[in-house]
């Protein structure tokens, strides 16, 4: 198959899920305040966004300890690295997928592992959202080239269908074997912006997927069936959250013009 995207883009109820993402982010570049405050708007979904990363990972903090640079945790300060990172690594993206993974480790796992940035070439028993084990060094390492492969390639399917795929890989592969969801999470996130759907990094897609509980490991869970149906339920899910993410940051331009 030539474009394997564009078949899980037709699959059903994914068409109708993306324009609804579509549309919510529409929405949210419409408002006013962005003409003047894009960039404060941009940083504070970043810090919102990492904050649920972290909570997706196991690790609860409060929003505004965060925000004054109170919380001193390894796992929230390398969703924060992470995500500052990401405006620098979008032309790298599609030219060189793993370079940009390493460097996202690099940030993300950082106090964390003594050998950050470097896949794992052994078994992992790391499964923070219980979703099963990790496949193998082995097939691990000829998945995330398959996924190298699909970045870089030209595809016909929205920006929400190439990111969903992205963020499911690597929490499933978990390639690194210490805060992979962080990685993927801000992997999902550079492919939003990159390839067109969120240019300004606005949505806190993140949120989204936090706000949605159970749902999140459930739908994982689903991907890794490998079926139709599964897969599809991962990528609606990801449609949802970005609808959720970008309401959120509508909330944010709410309360800044107030």
């Amino acid at each position: 198959m030539k474009d394997p995207l564009a078949a899980i883009a037709e699959l059903p109820g994914v068409p109708q899920a993306v324009q609804e993402a579509r549309e919510a982010v529409d929405r949210l570049y419409g408002h006013r305040l962005l003409r003047r405050r894009s960039p404060e708007v941009s940083a504070e979904s970043a810090l919102r966004g990492a904050r649920a990363s972290a909570s997706l990972e196991g690790v609860e903090v409060e929003l505004d300890p965060l925000r004054r640079g109170e919380v001193a945790d390894p796992v929230v300060q390398g969703a924060l690295r992470a995500s500052a990172e990401l405006g620098r690594l979008g032309k790298t993206w599609r030219s060189a997928p793993p370079q940009v993974l390493a460097r996202l480790h690099t940030l993300a796992a950082t106090g964390l592992t003594a050998d950050p940035g470097r896949p794992r070439i052994a078994p992992t028993s790391a499964d923070p959202l219980g979703i099963g084990a990790a496949p193998g060094p082995e097939e691990t390492a000829a998945r995330m080239s398959a996924l190298a492969e699909l970045v870089s390639a030209a595809s016909q399917a929205p920006a929400l269908v190439l990111s969903a795929i992205v963020h499911a890989e690597l929490v499933v592969l978990r390639p690194f074997g210490v805060v992979d969801g962080v990685v993927a999470r801000a992997a999902a996130r550079l492919t939003l912006v990159e390839h067109g759907l969120d240019p300004k990094s606005l949505v806190a897609v993140e949120v989204g997927h936090a706000d949605l509980g159970d749902a999140y490991g459930e739908s994982l869970r689903a991907y890794l069936t490998g079926t139709a149906d599964g897969v599809g339920t991962w990528v609606r899910h990801c449609a949802e959250a970005t609808v959720l993410g970008a309401r959120e940051t509508t909330a944010v331009c709410e309360a800044l013009s107030r």
